[in-house]
């Protein structure tokens, strides 16, 4: 008797036959095997183009969310925002158009009285009365100019801001790839300056059993064992469990959160999880 391998059903499509989910791996010393992973990684580009004038870290140093890590070339930005701040503080252009106002105001009434006793022509005070239009109108151009000043120098001040790239993380430089000197250019397509990651807490993605499910909830607590040479036991928290259920792999996916408040325990180390 012949015979033959056995075939796919025609009716069954060929993705379904090729995307068989990873199942879920026991560790050799029990539990499930897992990897240590930072909960983010983040590159750095600049929003704007320009030359690069510092980079205050190097790989491997530790940073602070906020903390200024690059400085692009901001010379002519610099000086436009003291010019703008000077303009926005000048009481000289204020004093004039006020002082001028109130002459014209003290004029006025004098032509009033004046008008009241016949020594002048109405036409007088009616110029007057224009005098104190055009000062109150010019007191009023001054105050905008000083007012449209300012926003000026809050325009400017974000501009100068952009050219500063702070870190948008607690946590560690993975990989310098510009140097100072180089143009920081923009868009997903140009080159990072820095690349971060964030290693508290760390991250464990693991794939379980479809016999967990249920039992393994957000909050439940577990214990991760690190490969050699660490060799330690830590304690992490489920922070995600899936939804949806893989039935080809009869798996599911959970993730925990393992702080990592020293920074000791590497990224990138393999473990075992046991609940």
């Amino acid at each position: 008797m012949r015979l033959t391998a056995p075939t796919r059903p025609l009716w069954m499509p060929v993705w379904l036959v090729c995307a068989a989910a990873q199942p879920a791996m026991a560790a050799p010393g029990g539990g499930y095997a897992c990897l240590i992973e930072p909960s983010q990684r983040v590159e750095l580009r600049s929003v704007v183009e320009g030359r690069i004038d510092a980079i205050t870290v190097d790989r491997g140093a530790e940073v602070r969310k906020g903390q200024v890590l690059v400085e692009l070339e901001s010379a002519a930005d610099r000086a436009a925002l003291d010019a703008a701040r000077y303009r926005a503080v000048m009481e000289g252009q204020v004093k004039t158009a006020e002082s001028r106002r109130q002459a014209a105001k003290t004029k006025l009434t004098r032509r009033d009285d004046l008008v009241q006793e016949k020594f002048i022509a109405v036409q007088d005070r009616d110029d007057t009365a224009a005098e104190l239009s055009l000062a109150e109108a010019s007191l009023v151009e001054a105050q905008d100019n000083r007012r449209l000043a300012e926003l000026e120098q809050r325009r400017l001040q974000e501009t100068l801001e952009q050219r500063r790239i702070r870190s948008p993380i607690n946590g560690v430089v993975t990989d310098r790839l510009q140097q100072v000197g180089e143009i920081a250019q923009t868009g997903e397509s140009a080159r990072a300056i820095l690349k971060l990651a964030q290693v508290n807490p760390l991250r464990i993605d693991v794939v379980l059993p479809v016999g967990l499910f249920g039992k393994v909830k957000v909050g439940t607590p577990a214990s991760i064992t690190t490969e050699a040479p660490l060799s330690g036991q830590y304690a992490a928290t489920v922070s995600v469990v899936d939804r949806v259920v893989d039935s080809a792999s009869g798996t599911f996916r959970a993730r925990l959160d393992l702080p990592n408040p020293k920074g000791d325990i590497p990224a990138g180390v393999k473990c075992a999880v046991q609940f």
